[in-house]
C-alpha cells in the first residue's frame, strides 16, 4: 500500500485526539520561533552597529535580549507540552489501534488461526505497534515544523537575494528524488524485519512450549541450531536495512555539501557584485544552516517514519482480513433451545480442492439424546462437532438446531447454547476459580463451588494449599490431566448448555482418572443433547445411538447391543480391545 493510503487508514485514530494534535502543532510552531527570530535579531544588531556603533546602547541591547528571552520562555513551555502531552497522544493512538486489532482477531474464524502462527500474531499486536507512538506524535509535528522553517526561510532568503535562494532551493527536490530510492529500500527491509520478528517469536514460542519434549529427547543442540538459523537470517535483514540507510544518509550529506558550495561561490560572487551586504550574508548563512538542519532532521526522521508506515501497513493487513464465519443480516438470537440437531446432505472440505471430509452426510439427533461417533482418524468425527457451533460452515447442505439453520442464528446466541469438553484441555493462566468461572462470567463463589462438586473436582481442589485460589500455571501445568479435565467439565456445568459436545474427552487419561471423569461426564450429559467422540468404545456403551464412521461415511449405526449383534465393524473393534487409534 502507498504511504498516502496508509496515512488515510490511520487518520480516524487521529481524529479522536484532534484537539490535542492541534495544540501540539501550535506548540510546534512556537518552538521554531526562537530559532527563526534569532537571526533577525542578530541582523538588526549587526546592521545598527555597522551603521553607527554609538547606537548600540544598553537599552537597545536589553530590548533585543528581552524579546529573545520572552520567545525562549514560550518555546520551553511549548516544548514541555509537546514532549509530555504529545507523546501521551501517540501512546493513546497506539493503545486504540491495539484494542481494535485484538477485537478484530477475536472475530476471525478457525481457518485464519489454522494458517497463521501465534508468534506472528503476537508480533503484530505488540512489536508492530510499538513504533506507532513515536510516529503518531512526531510525524505531523516534524513535517509541520519542517514546512514552517522551509517556507519562512525561503521568504526571508528571497528578500535578501532571489538568485542565490533559487540556487539553494533547486537542490532540495533533487536531493529528495535521489534519496527516494534508498527510502524505498529502507521500507522494504523494515517490513521484512517485522515479518521475520514474527517468525522468530513463533520459533521461540514453539520451542519453549515444547521444552519438556526437547529435554526428554536431549535435543537442546538441535533447537539452538534452529534458533541460530532464524536469528542469523534476522541479522541479514537488518544488514540490508542499515546498508540502505547508509546510502540514504550519504545522499543527504552529498547534497549538504553541495548547498554549502553553492553558498560559498554564489555568496562570494554576489558580495563582489554588491548585490548582498555582509550583514545580510551572515543572516543568510544562519538561515541556510537552519534550513539544512531542518532537512537533516526530516531525513533522520525518515527511519522512524518508515517504521511507523510499516507498523500501520502490518496493522492494516490484519484488519483487512475478513472472517468467513459471520452473522447473516437476518440472523436472530435463539434462546429457547431444545436440542434437536439435524445434518441435511452436508458436504464439507477444509480447503477448496481438498478431499471432502463429509459428503452428503445425513443425521438426526433428537433433543436429550446421546449420540456417540466412533471410527478411525480422518473419518470426519471432529468435523461434525465443529460444524454445529459454526467453527466452520458447510460447503453445501445445512446443519439445523431445532429446525433452524445455524447460519440464521447469531453466533453468540448459538455458541452460548453449546458446551464443549475436548481432549486437549486449555486452562488460562490464573486460579482454579477463574478458570471455572470462565463458563459463566460474573458467577458467584457458591455457583463455582457447586459446579466443581458436580464435576467431581471439589475434593481435589479442597486438598490444594490455596483451594479455589490455587494458581494453575500456564496452560494448567501445575495440575494433572484428570484434574484439568474435571475443571473443564465444571466450567461447562456452570455454563449449563442444552447441547453438549465431548470430543475424546477421556482418551488421554489413565484408567483411574478416566473412571472419575467419566462419572462427571455422565452427570453433565444428563438431560442434554450429547455428541460424544470416543476412541475407547467402553465409554459409549450407554449411548442412545452410535454412528460408526470411516472415510466412506457412516457404515453402521445403532445401539451398542444392536451393533454387537450385527457382528460387523464395530463388533470386531470391540472384541479386539475396544480402542481406535
Amino acid at each position: 500500500m502507498s504511504n498516502i493510503k496508509l496515512i488515510i487508514r490511520a487518520l480516524p485514530y487521529f481524529h479522536k485526539y484532534r484537539l490535542t494534535l492541534f495544540l501540539d502543532l501550535i506548540c510546534a510552531a512556537f518552538t521554531t520561533a526562537s530559532e527563526m527570530i534569532l537571526p533577525l535579531l542578530l541582523r538588526k544588531l549587526t546592521s545598527v552597529g555597522m551603521e553607527d556603533i554609538s547606537l548600540i546602547t544598553f537599552s537597545f541591547v536589553s530590548k533585543l535580549a528581552l524579546i529573545y528571552l520572552a520567545i525562549k520562555i514560550v518555546e520551553i513551555i511549548a516544548q514541555y507540552f509537546m514532549t509530555n502531552i504529545g507523546h501521551i497522544m501517540g501512546a493513546k493512538i497506539e493503545t486504540d489501534m491495539r484494542r481494535d486489532l485484538y477485537s478484530h482477531l477475536q472475530t476471525l474464524s478457525y481457518s485464519f488461526y489454522n494458517e497463521t502462527k501465534v508468534g506472528v500474531i503476537m508480533s503484530r499486536i505488540t512489536n508492530d505497534l510499538f513504533d506507532i507512538t513515536e510516529f503518531a506524535h512526531h510525524c505531523p509535528e516534524e513535517y509541520f515544523i519542517g514546512a514552517i522553517k522551509i517556507i519562512i526561510s525561503m521568504v526571508i532568503l528571497l528578500s535578501i537575494n532571489v538568485k542565490m535562494t533559487i540556487y539553494i532551493y533547486i537542490l532540495i527536490p533533487v536531493m529528495i528524488y535521489f534519496a527516494g530510492y534508498f527510502r524505498t529500500k529502507m521500507r522494504d527491509a523494515q517490513k521484512a524485519q517485522k515479518v521475520h520478528v514474527g517468525n522468530l517469536n513463533s520459533a521461540i514460542e514453539d520451542s519453549l512450549l515444547g521444552i519438556r519434549v526437547v529435554k526428554s529427547f536431549a535435543n537442546e543442540e538441535i533447537e539452538n541450531e534452529k534458533f541460530m538459523y532464524e536469528n542469523n537470517k534476522f541479522l541479514g535483514i537488518k544488514k540490508l536495512f542499515y546498508k540502505s540507510m547508509a546510502g540514504f544518509n550519504t545522499i543527504t550529506r552529498i547534497f549538504d555539501g553541495l548547498m554549502y558550495l553553492v553558498l560559498i561561490f554564489s555568496g562570494g560572487y554576489f558580495m563582489m557584485a554588491g548585490e548582498i551586504e555582509p550583514q545580510d550574508m551572515i543572516v543568510y548563512v544562519l538561515y541556510v544552516q537552519s534550513l539544512l538542519a531542518t532537512v537533516k532532521r526530516i531525513v533522520e526522521f525518515t527511519e522512524q517514519f518508515q517504521k511507523g508506515m510499516t507498523g500501520i501497513e502490518r496493522f492494516t493487513e490484519i484488519m483487512n482480513v475478513k472472517s468467513d464465519i459471520y452473522d447473516r443480516d437476518n440472523a436472530v438470537s435463539y434462546d429457547n433451545v431444545k436440542g434437536d440437531i439435524e445434518f441435511k446432505d452436508v458436504t464439507f472440505a477444509y480447503e477448496k480442492g481438498d478431499r471432502n471430509v463429509l459428503e452428503n452426510f445425513n443425521c438426526l439427533i433428537k433433543a436429550g439424546q446421546k449420540l456417540a461417533i466412533v471410527g478411525p482418524s480422518g473419518a470426519g468425527k471432529t468435523t461434525i462437532c465443529n460444524l454445529i457451533p459454526r467453527f466452520y460452515d458447510v460447503n453445501s447442505g445445512s446443519v439445523l438446531v431445532d429446525g433452524h439453520d445455524v447460519r440464521d442464528i447469531k453466533l453468540k446466541s448459538l455458541r452460548e447454547k453449546i458446551g464443549i469438553v475436548q481432549q486437549d484441555v486449555y486452562l488460562f493462566s490464573g486460579t482454579i476459580k477463574d478458570n471455572i468461572a470462565y463458563g459463566k462470567p460474573g458467577a458467584t463463589d457458591m455457583e463455582v463451588i457447586e459446579a466443581a462438586k458436580l464435576a467431581g473436582a471439589f475434593e481435589f481442589i479442597e486438598t490444594l494449599p490455596n483451594g479455589f485460589d490455587t494458581y494453575v500455571g500456564e496452560r494448567g501445568v501445575k495440575l494433572s490431566g484428570g484434574q484439568k479435565q474435571r475443571i473443564s467439565i465444571a466450567r461447562v456445568f456452570l455454563k449449563n448448555p442444552p447441547i453438549l459436545i465431548l470430543d475424546e474427552a477421556t482418551s488421554a487419561l489413565d484408567n483411574k482418572s478416566e473412571m472419575i471423569v467419566q462419572d462427571s461426564i455422565e452427570k453433565l450429559s444428563k438431560g442434554r443433547t450429547t455428541l460424544t467422540i470416543a476412541h475407547r468404545l467402553t465409554t459409549v456403551q450407554n449411548a442412545d445411538l452410535i454412528l460408526v464412521m470411516t472415510k466412506d461415511g457412516i457404515i453402521e449405526r445403532g445401539t451398542h447391543e444392536e451393533l454387537m449383534n450385527n457382528r460387523g465393524y464395530y463388533y470386531n473393534l470391540y472384541t479386539k480391545g475396544g480402542r481406535l487409534e
